[in-house]
């Protein structure tokens, strides 16, 4: 007996979700049937009198039989009771039929044909875009059906990383549970090092020992990068940026602000102005003011205007800031 149901409605406003499980129904259709039994109308074929004369139409194809349809968001209700309904009714065992509707402002897929395909022994899917502040949530959510515990720290920061769409988002949790593992416990800094190429993500590594003033770890790190041609003009910006940050929140909270004024005025991610403010708090302004200009003397070496070597100077600058 066919697992097939005589029909499918896949419809919403999450396109991207839709079109793969458009892809999943099809691959599957064309390994049962082949690719001559499954038949897709799109466009000014998917009109609904022409996709009902399909419905009906007698084959004499040997197996199941698709029928993929498309567009079905521009259909009106009157079509549906007047085309499409009658031929449901008429489906045999051997046929199914799939619609696909992509609503957004203008249009939406009828609730007729919703209705139609329940009362006949179909199956209804809705795609809904989450909003963005739903997001995290349903990641915890996603989270531990994969077998990965991610806290809510850290959901925000993979949204902040990946973007809002929600494909996206699943596939990079795919990408977690492989490499972390059954059972793994996910926060900020899995994320933050998870959503950058491994070179990123040592720059990064460098950089926060830096501004902590962890200065075993910071040269380490260094070391590390220079033995993989890292270039030190590349690196100079990216530490003097991440120093001149954390001394803009520093110089505020020395004023007087509050952490949460503090964070409302800085243009960036939650969890990163989070993050300024922990870095901020552990050191003050004028040690970060001293780091900027040791970095500033690095810079110069960096072109060549030193009696040492880029190296030298390098470590040198970091027993400044981090010594």
């Amino acid at each position: 007996m066919s697992a097939w149901k005589p029909a499918y409605l896949v419809y919403g406003d999450d396109h991207g979700r839709i079109a793969e499980r458009r892809a999943n129904l099809r691959r599957k259709a064309e390994q049962e049937a082949g690719a001559h039994g499954v038949e897709a109308f799109e466009g000014d074929a998917a009109a609904p009198e022409a996709v009902a004369a399909a419905v009906s139409a007698m084959t004499f194809s040997i197996g199941h039989r698709f029928l993929v349809v498309d567009g079905v968001e521009r259909w009106k209700d009157a079509d549906v009771r007047e085309h499409v309904l009658p031929a449901l009714k008429t489906l045999d065992s051997a046929t199914t039929v799939a619609f696909f509707g992509r609503d957004d402002g203008r249009v939406k897929t009828p609730a007729a044909l919703i209705g139609a395909v329940r009362k006949n022994g179909g199956v209804v899917r809705e795609e809904v875009r989450l909003k963005a502040k739903e997001l995290p949530g349903w990641l915890v959510e996603e989270a531990g059906k994969l077998g990965l515990t991610l806290d809510n720290t850290g959901a925000r920061v993979l949204v902040d990383s990946v973007g809002e769409r929600q494909q996206r988002l699943l596939r990079e949790l795919e990408k977690l549970a492989i490499e972390h593992g059954p059972g793994a416990q996910l926060g900020e800094e899995a994320i933050v090092a998870a959503a950058a190429p491994s070179a990123e993500r040592q720059v990064w590594g460098l950089i926060d020992a830096l501004v902590a003033r962890e200065h075993a770890r910071a040269t380490r790190a260094f070391l590390e990068l220079r033995e993989q041609g890292e270039s030190l003009p590349r690196l100079v910006p990216l530490m003097a940026r991440r120093v001149r940050e954390v001394l803009v929140v520093a110089i505020r909270l020395e004023a007087g602000e509050s952490p949460a004024q503090v964070k409302a005025a800085l243009k960036l991610a939650p969890w990163a102005a989070d993050r300024r403010v922990r870095e901020a708090r552990s050191t003050n302004a004028e040690a970060l003011r001293a780091a900027l200009e040791a970095l500033a003397g690095l810079e110069l070496a960096s072109r060549g205007m030193s009696d040492v070597s880029e190296d030298t100077a390098a470590l040198r600058t970091l027993d400044v800031i981090a010594g």
